[in-house]
């Protein structure tokens, strides 16, 4: 997925831009500013755990660095790939990307996704070997996703596809398979609890998708957005940050075993709200990317929320 963040700041005229350290660098390319999006749906499957009283700390903190890891490896392929395709232009609205820019050599940057992706494998054995082999086909269909993405002979993210791919992988099978590791069975609840979580994954790569959608249209990459056009593509915006209310408060009418605690998240409205009347009303890229940053803020809050109503009606 699209990180968010801000543009850098212009140097002076008839100065040189400054050259970022080595690990700013890295720190670009890994995208911190997605992370969120990763940990979020760990969070809310595992609460669900809880919520079931079971709770095994060491392979919660396997499946945080897991999903961290293939988060970051994808943002690393996606990096490389669209730097390929032309996609990552010099006009692009968004922060600058290390092998467009031409800060990291795109066979370090190729490196770099291997690495991340095996250590995902080895974070990933462990929880195959503790939890069942189900978790195999889990961590192989999640890094194929990212990988295919923008990357493979028709990366999906170029046909109108992304928005699919990251309601299922941040949001059902992020949040579903969370839970089993924890409990090692599937539960239909958890189904359930995904469906707003991916919502709101997919509201971040539609505003930011919204942002690039000039440059987007031009490299011939047909997001839903593009497809969409700006003013249907802000009413999207609108529905992915509308529903997760009214999914929580369906799931705690109707779950005879949850309870209204998970209204919390309801608290966070307000930002919904204030980031619904940016994505609507603009279109200039610093505060596109400040709304794509608090979309992501948004996500991690209302997941939070989420997690600490499920702990509540144990």
């Amino acid at each position: 997925m699209a990180s968010s963040g801000l543009i850098p700041a212009q140097p002076p005229p008839g100065h040189a831009a400054a050259r970022p350290s080595g690990v700013r660098i890295w720190v670009m390319a890994a995208r911190l500013r997605t992370l969120p999006a990763a940990l979020a749906p760990v969070l809310v499957g595992t609460a669900f755990a809880g919520y079931l009283h079971v709770f095994h700390p060491l392979r919660f903190v396997a499946a945080l660095l897991g999903a961290v890891l293939i988060q970051v490896g994808t943002n690393l392929s996606n990096d490389y790939s669209d730097a390929r395709r032309g996609a990552d232009a010099e006009d692009r609205l968004g922060p600058v990307r290390v092998t467009a820019g031409g800060l990291v050599p795109p066979r370090q940057v190729l490196l770099a996704t291997y690495a991340s992706f095996g250590l995902a494998v080895l974070v990933g054995s462990y929880l195959i070997a503790v939890a069942g082999w189900q978790l195999l086909l889990i961590g192989v269909a999640s890094i194929l996703a990212g990988v295919l993405y923008t990357g493979g002979p028709r990366p999906y993210g170029y046909e109108g596809l992304g928005e699919v791919f990251v309601f299922l992988f941040f949001g059902l099978v992020a949040v579903v398979g969370s839970s089993y590791v924890q409990l090692e069975r599937y539960h239909g609840s958890a189904f359930a609890l995904a469906v707003p979580v991916g919502l709101l994954a997919t509201a971040i790569l539609v505003v930011n998708n919204i942002r690039d959608i000039d440059t987007d249209r031009r490299a011939g990459k047909k997001t839903l957005v593009v497809r969409l056009g700006r003013s249907r593509a802000r009413t999207a915006y609108a529905v992915c940050v509308n529903l997760p209310y009214a999914c929580v408060l369906l799931l705690g009418l109707f779950d005879g075993g949850l309870t209204l605690w998970l209204l919390l998240p309801w608290i966070t409205i307000p930002i919904a709200v204030r980031l619904m009347r940016i994505v609507d009303r603009q279109t200039d890229g610093p505060t596109l990317n400040r709304a794509l940053a608090g979309t992501g803020q948004l996500q991690l809050a209302f997941c939070v929320l989420l997690s600490a109503g499920l702990l509540l009606s144990r």
